[in-house]
């Protein structure tokens, strides 16, 4: 079992002391969200509460995930950044993979992609982009970037994304791995072609029924690779739920420690010291040593 710290709302400011922190003590990742802009209305219902509201206010940071990857890779030794996700088909893949491939290059190859294909038909009508294609451009564009992070010379020909023979430069010495989220099924299946799935909020026995699916799903796949199921846990606490848990499926679990010992909104002082007591009352039992992210043997 893994645990990353997810870096949702959160002051830009506090960022690298968690950053350093979850570094030190064992914990995994972070999890860097991704939105261009926050409008103030919208058509589109947000399709993760029941009632299609936002769960954030309107002065929530939303800071370029790639420029905070290189901030906070600079900071830290041993611990990866993943996007939760980052929405590829609101930009130029060009751009993209320029921008994921220079963050896996600076932070040695501790970055993983993790993609969806959006929600916010108004944001991508702002960006220009087409809300109709974003599944169909989304594959193109993950194929056509696995081509660009390649040393050498690479050439692409899509429905959509087109490359003349070129070389992008700096190139990752290692594969990025691609974590897709999503529920619905067309989602769950570009996960399970891929490395790994990113979820939402559920319950334990909710994440082991999508583990089931996936597990199924990659078997139908052909899919050999190690494969991480990340999600946030609503009803485990202690180390033995957690270890029940990855039993059950879930490799990664998302979590914000603070929140067990004193509560969402808090300063900075707080979430760190619920970073280490999340980290002696779970980690360590669970053998997470620090400066580590794997069991002890």
């Amino acid at each position: 079992m893994r645990f990353s710290i997810s870096t949702a709302y959160l002051p830009l400011t506090e960022l690298p002391a968690l950053a350093a922190a979850a570094d030190r003590l064992g914990y995994d990742a972070m999890a860097v969200p991704d939105h261009v802009v926050d409008l103030e209305t919208l058509q589109t219902p947000y399709p993760y509460t029941r009632d299609g509201a936002r769960r954030w206010d309107h002065d929530a940071a939303w800071p370029d995930p790639w420029v905070l990857v290189g901030a906070l890779a600079a900071v830290t030794t041993r611990l990866r950044f993943f996007t939760s996700v980052y929405v590829p088909a609101l930009r130029n893949p060009f751009q993209v993979a320029k921008s994921v491939g220079t963050a896996a290059v600076l932070s040695g190859n501790r970055v993983a992609l993790g993609i969806g294909i959006g929600w916010c038909r108004e944001e991508f009508e702002l960006l220009g982009q087409d809300f109709s294609t974003r599944g169909k451009r989304t594959d193109e564009a993950l194929a056509l970037m696995e081509q660009l992070w390649q040393p050498g010379w690479t050439e692409f020909e899509g429905t959509h994304y087109a490359a003349p023979r070129l070389v992008m430069e700096p190139t990752p010495t290692a594969r990025i791995p691609v974590y897709v989220g999503g529920l619905s099924e067309v989602a769950m299946r570009r996960a399970a072609r891929h490395d790994g799935w990113v979820g939402d909020l559920y319950t334990v026995e909710e994440a082991a029924g999508h583990a089931a699916t996936l597990a199924r799903m990659r078997e139908e796949a052909g899919n050999e690779r190690d494969f991480s199921f990340i999600t946030a846990l609503t009803d485990a606490f202690l180390p033995e739920q957690f270890a029940a848990a990855e039993e059950r499926g879930v490799t990664d679990v998302m979590t914000m420690p603070w929140a067990y010992y004193h509560g969402l909104d808090v300063g900075l002082e707080q979430k760190l010291d619920g970073m280490e007591r999340f980290a002696a009352d779970v980690l360590r039992p669970l053998g997470i040593a620090p400066g580590t992210t794997t069991p002890e043997m």
